[in-house]
């Protein structure tokens, strides 16, 4: 496995956080688990929950090649100020469904709440996208079952081997 190869990015969105009235404990969560399955994180950040800030983030990170995966935790909820899915579905080129699909389908054996979840996975440029919820219980359990498989497909995306 090529994990260590892989640059990776988290950002945390969440209104209260980059105000600092709410200690960020979704993002430092899913570093920690990262950086123990091997993956390299270069980056971190806060956002507050504007569509328009994190949209040019996640294109400004991809199209400079900067990553090869972005996290993002919080803003995929129904609130009216939860607008993460329709930031990362502005900058996509490719959608990958599957993957919030099978975040979803695992996160329902835990919690019913689960099927709130709008969190959508895309591709632009070389770059995987992936939408977490804001919970630091969520994230824990969504990349449990995530890491695993994540790594063939960025070879994939990156060309770090061939399909088949």
């Amino acid at each position: 496995m090529r994990w260590n190869l892989y640059r990776t990015v988290v950002l945390t969105v969440s209104d209260r956080s980059a105000r600092g009235v709410r200690e960020d404990k979704s993002g430092p969560e899913a570093v920690r688990m990262l950086q123990e399955a091997g993956y390299q994180v270069v980056q971190t950040g806060i956002l507050p929950d504007e569509e328009e800030l994190l949209a040019e983030e996640l294109k400004r990170i991809c199209d400079q090649h900067l990553a090869d995966l972005i996290l993002t935790t919080g803003g995929t909820g129904f609130s009216m100020r939860d607008r993460t899915p329709e930031a990362t579905l502005a900058v996509a080129h490719r959608q990958a469904p599957g993957i919030s699909e099978a975040i979803r389908a695992y996160s329902l054996s835990i919690t019913p709440r689960a099927m709130l979840s709008r969190g959508v996975s895309v591709i632009r440029e070389q770059t995987l996208i992936i939408n977490l919820p804001g919970s630091p219980k969520a994230v824990r359990e969504s990349l449990e079952y995530l890491l695993p498989a994540l790594g063939h497909g960025l070879d994939i995306l990156t060309g770090n081997v061939t399909e088949g």
